[in-house]
């Protein structure tokens, strides 16, 4: 078996998705326990069911070599994905675009990056000295999707940062991890829409993003989304450990199109307000 069989085994990309949810569950404990309980809620109905389905995970970075969305992208494409649709985010200042694997069972991967060039110089200065603390041979590795943070970080940098760009700031402190997965509300058997779903989590004792309002888009666009908000985590600074938003859990409603196929894109407007799932303000 070749390097690119191997990266393509389908046993293989499982493993790397253990080795992102791993990571995002030890940081955002909240995330597993929400899971667990749609999954037993899911037994009820069907007790052969073993595990949620998937919709998208999602990661963050900056537009600055060796680390832009591409370099990201690279990783994934590795394992068979394709790069698909180009999305902008004018006030926020980001661009994404979002990879798609042939085999539909896996799920979709959503990456964004940071325009530095369209904010301050302080902002710009910052994340040249992060990217510039990555090593370049380390980006293609499968590893590097829970590498987190190889710069050290002043939690006094990311109160500034946060005052201009709450995203700038979330990827200063937590660098490479998934920000966030999403569950398949398509892929449920106990829940009949998204909103059903939602009611649920709130029962359960978690609250929810609740910018641009609790469910973005509606069926005609052919993509709902909802979400939690962020869990704190505690982070190490230079000038010791912080409490601060760290990442949040989705749920993701798609509908067919005139072809009757699912919806395989996203929304802009919906994913716009699904960032602010790590404000500290939400």
């Amino acid at each position: 078996m070749n390097s690119q069989e191997k990266h393509q085994n389908p046993q293989h990309i499982h493993d790397l998705f253990g080795h992102i949810w791993a990571d995002y569950v030890a940081f955002n404990p909240k995330a597993k326990r929400v899971y667990d309980l749609i999954l037993q809620h899911e037994k009820q109905v069907d007790p052969n069911v073993a595990e949620i389905r998937n919709d998208h995970v999602a990661y963050r970075t900056y537009d600055l070599a060796p680390i832009g969305v591409d370099a990201l992208g690279a990783i994934f494409e590795k394992h068979g994905y394709k790069k698909c649709d180009r999305y902008l985010f004018n006030d926020k200042k980001l661009v994404a675009y979002h990879w798609e694997h042939s085999d539909p069972t896996l799920p979709k991967v959503f990456i964004s990056e940071l325009e530095t060039k369209k904010l301050s110089p302080f902002v710009q200065k910052i994340a040249t000295e992060a990217a510039a603390a990555v090593d370049p041979k380390a980006v293609s590795g499968d590893d590097f999707l829970w590498s987190r943070r190889p710069w050290k970080a002043s939690y006094r940098t990311y109160q500034e940062l946060l005052k201009e760009s709450e995203y700038a700031a979330w990827m200063y402190a937590f660098g490479f991890r998934s920000n966030h997965f999403t569950i398949s509300v398509n892929a449920l058997k106990s829940f009949k829409d998204l909103q059903s779903l939602n009611a649920f989590v709130k029962e359960s004792g978690y609250a929810l993003n609740t910018s641009g309002g609790e469910v973005k888009g509606v069926p005609t666009d052919l993509l709902e989304q909802s979400s939690t908000l962020a869990e704190k985590a505690q982070v190490q600074f230079e000038e010791g450990i912080f409490e601060i938003p760290a990442c949040y859990y989705e749920f993701a409603r798609r509908w067919p199109t005139k072809n009757g196929e699912l919806y395989s894109g996203f929304l802009a407007a919906n994913a716009d307000k699904i960032f602010e799932s790590t404000n500290s303000r939400t």
